[in-house]
């Protein structure tokens, strides 16, 4: 089943090209805002989940085309990002050991909406495409071989960091936790709709040109893991978003007026512009393109503030 938000954050299922209104059969579920209905309705999706089907079998729902789509998850309890956690196309000997990282749930976008990067003398604005876990049931030190037990479902993922901000070494929050860097979207897709989480391909495009295109095949520590060391450190909650971490090689820079997509196949396609208003521009390059050049660090900002800072 796929779960969306639509227009002033009525909650819909879409059914091929159409979005049926199930808002009105959920109005028993507990909720004060758009965020605590989906996770009210992940907790008690059992319970509620032939009411769906039956409502989707009873409408013709609207052509989804004509809807304003938006973050299915509006304000997650927890954002937790997996870090470095892809062998990178075979050219990391070992994994890394396992780490990961808080972001802010107030940096949640959706499809359509705009990354804004904010002034800060950042070498880079980049954005990681990954595949998203979402939480069905709270977690507390769950193993590993039951971890794929909490899992509700899956989502794009878009995780927006502001390189190499001084000073050096105080990364991840300020890179990290800033307004509109965490667009998810355009759906939230369940659990039984995605055969093998581990396979599946993850595009991410600039303007009609693909550059990061890779396999969850090739993450370092697997989906059940990354549960079991989170869930070790502080509860997940349903709802919860864990971003799996991405592949490196295809990162690029994002600048203003970037129409960004990425779409992993059983999840569909998110749309992001981005917003820039020093309109500081990069080269059009990939990390593999820049290291096939021998170059070295980060794609030099060529033009705008910070430019002579940053180049």
């Amino acid at each position: 089943m796929k779960l969306l938000f639509f227009d002033d954050f009525k909650l819909g299922v879409l059914q091929g090209n159409s979005v049926i209104d199930v808002t009105e059969v959920l109005r028993q579920i507990p909720h004060t805002a758009p965020h605590n209905l989906i996770a009210g309705l992940i907790e008690r999706f059992g319970d509620y989940r032939s009411v769906l089907e039956q409502a989707v079998a009873s409408s013709k729902g609207v052509p989804v085309e004509t809807v304003r789509i938006r973050a299915p998850l509006p304000r997650p309890v927890n954002i937790d990002c997996m870090a470095v956690n892809y062998m990178e196309d075979g050219t990391r000997k070992e994994p890394a050991p396992i780490n990961a990282f808080h972001k802010s749930p107030s940096g949640v976008i959706g499809d359509g909406d705009t990354m804004v990067l904010p002034d800060v003398p950042a070498a880079i604005f980049e954005g990681e495409a990954e595949l998203a876990v979402v939480i069905g049931k709270r977690a507390v030190n769950v193993p590993a071989a039951k971890a794929m037990e909490y899992v509700f479902g899956y989502v794009n993922f878009i995780d927006g960091s502001a390189r190499g901000l001084p000073p050096a070494g105080n990364t991840f929050y300020q890179m990290k936790s800033r307004a509109t860097f965490a667009p998810m979207g355009p759906y939230l897709v369940t659990a039984d709709e995605v055969n093998d989480p581990h396979s599946l391909q993850v595009r991410l495009s600039i303007n009609g040109v693909l550059m990061q295109s890779y396999n969850t095949s090739d993450m370092a520590h697997k989906i059940p893991r990354c549960i079991e060391w989170v869930s070790s450190i502080h509860p997940l909650e349903p709802g919860d978003v864990l971003a799996c971490g991405t592949n490196h090689r295809g990162l690029n820079p994002f600048q203003d007026g970037d129409l960004v997509e990425l779409e992993t196949e059983p999840l569909g396609r998110l749309h992001v512009k981005i917003r820039d208003d020093l309109k500081r521009t990069w080269a059009r390059e990939t990390r593999l393109q820049r290291q096939e050049k021998g170059l070295e660090g980060f794609t030099p900002q060529l033009t705008g503030k910070y430019a002579k800072v940053s180049g």
